[in-house]
């Protein structure tokens, strides 16, 4: 039986269309499930969208419509960006959906007979942005004196009745989770910011809203809704099957990983463990936070105009060229910024002029001169340290996936496409077709093991260019394979002016 793994983007909040930062968590999530799948694991992959919320309230109200109309609307416009990006995500989660509504209504229930549930008034700090309280500390003096969160957003003060969680009984009990599992928060500067937070005191969380009513109701409470982040962390363990499916949720809880923003890392870290501990259920393996995408260095803000649609981005220089660059640009967990430019120079540069021209020059040869067909030839020690070279580079992008590395994946599986074209240039297979054949056929070999073993490694990065590519090239231990004329597989790419959002 297959092992499991349990992988998760957020689910991101749909009061407005997707933007490239969305495309990105989806883009390295489903790499990581594809490479997880590709070794054989039983690969579940969730992603979604967060429905429910203030926010989401007052957008619809500004558009004269109600907020289950704007979320089936724009929820849409999220599942037409993971299909357009090639997201092979197993689930695409609503939190509007009736089986959450039972979740969420479950772990409240538990968290309840827990103890840990207790109505009170809420006074204090919310940012609608954020969805998200706030403690006097936290804040900062923004201009004209407004109070802005750590986040920069303006937040507001309010009072109303509510429903608390007691928080602060699980400062210690996080602390140990925390020392125990030091791999539970990544990278290490994500770790860092929440042992900070949780040492330095934890206050009742407010739990509850009675001042709109467009979110999951609280058993017992017809006037209170959940917290948006109550039942948006909840999706986690709805989609493992909790809590009708036991079979399923013992199979795929707890999450190996909840792959998020740098800028929720709280919620995840905080909020949603303590909740598990309270409903007495398992705590996800990892959590990590990604860094941010920024638009030729500056953060991407509608109010500035610099926010940038994936789709138009993936219509102008192709899916899998844009999956490529972000994966190999930016290094996993740090911020990184994309341009056009940066797009079109790195795709043309790996895809198209190393491996894409490697592959082409070779498939081209072989049907060209060779009718199709490479038989055995004189090997020499030269072909021998060509694949060995191949194999660890595969190895190193193997090793650096396991480890999330994403981008130092990437690079180390180009020193092996380097290898390649170095080799040929050094045999020169068309100088050798007429001085000697038995040893142009040894390299031509060599050459197809070779960028096999490269266009299956890459699988998960680019999936649609390197299949259509090991389509073209049979296994070479098949004696009736025949190479057609190729077509080739990553064009050059030219600069388009694409249009901020």
């Amino acid at each position: 039986m297959a092992d499991p793994f349990y992988i998760t983007t957020a689910i991101h909040y749909p009061n407005g269309r997707p933007h490239i930062g969305h495309a990105y968590e989806m883009i390295a999530a489903d790499a990581i499930a594809r490479f997880q799948r590709q070794h054989g694991r039983d690969v579940f992959f969730q992603t979604g969208t967060d429905e429910h919320g203030l926010k989401m309230v007052k957008t619809a109200r500004d558009r004269g419509i109600e907020a289950r109309e704007l979320a089936d609307e724009m929820s849409g416009y999220f599942r037409e960006m993971a299909e357009r990006l090639d997201i092979s995500c197993d689930r695409f989660i609503r939190t509007s959906e009736p089986e959450h509504y039972a979740a969420s209504q479950a772990i409240w229930n538990a968290m309840a007979e827990a103890g840990d549930l207790y109505l009170d008034r809420y006074e204090g700090w919310y940012s609608v942005r954020d969805e998200a309280f706030y403690e006097e500390k936290e804040l900062r003096e923004g201009e004209g004196g407004v109070k802005l969160s750590p986040q920069g957003t303006p937040v507001e003060w309010t009072a109303e009745e509510t429903w608390f969680f007691k928080l602060s009984a699980y400062q210690q009990p996080l602390l140990d989770f925390y020392a125990a599992n030091p791999d539970f928060i990544r990278p290490e500067s994500r770790r860092n910011e929440i042992l900070r937070f949780v040492e330095g005191g934890l206050v009742d969380l407010s739990v509850s809203r009675t001042s709109f009513d467009w979110g999951v109701p609280v058993p017992g409470s017809p006037d209170h809704v959940m917290y948006v982040w109550v039942d948006a962390l909840t999706n986690y363990i709805t989609g493992a099957g909790y809590p009708g499916d036991a079979q399923r949720f013992a199979k795929y809880w707890p999450a190996d990983l909840h792959l998020i923003g740098k800028d929720i890392v709280r919620f995840h870290t905080v909020y949603w463990p303590a909740f598990l501990m309270s409903a007495g259920l398992p705590l996800p393996k990892q959590v990590f936070g990604h860094g941010f995408l920024l638009n030729r260095g500056e953060k991407m803000s509608k109010s500035v105009g610099n926010v940038v649609d994936p789709m138009q981005l993936a219509e102008l220089y192709g899916v899998d060229a844009l999956r490529y660059f972000l994966l190999r640009d930016v290094s996993f967990g740090n911020d990184g910024t994309f341009s056009d430019e940066a797009i079109v120079t790195r795709a043309n540069a790996d895809l198209s002029n190393s491996f894409g021209n490697l592959a082409q020059r070779v498939l081209a040869f072989i049907a060209k001169n060779c009718e199709g067909h490479v038989p055995e030839g004189r090997a020499e020690a030269a072909d021998a340290a060509l694949l060995a070279e191949v194999d660890v580079a595969c190895a190193a992008f193997r090793s650096a996936f396991d480890d999330l590395a994403l981008s130092q994946g990437v690079e180390a599986w180009m020193t092996g496409v380097f290898a390649c074209n170095q080799y040929i240039d050094a045999q020169a297979p068309w100088a050798l077709r007429k001085t000697d054949p038995e040893r142009m056929n040894a390299v031509l070999r060599t050459l197809l093991r070779a960028i096999r073993q490269l266009a299956t490694t890459i699988v998960p990065v680019i999936p649609t260019s390197a299949g259509k590519l090991l389509i073209q090239l049979p296994s070479i231990d098949d004696e009736d394979f025949r190479i057609a004329a190729p077509t080739p597989i990553f064009p050059r790419l030219e600069l388009q002016a694409s249009e901020d959002a």
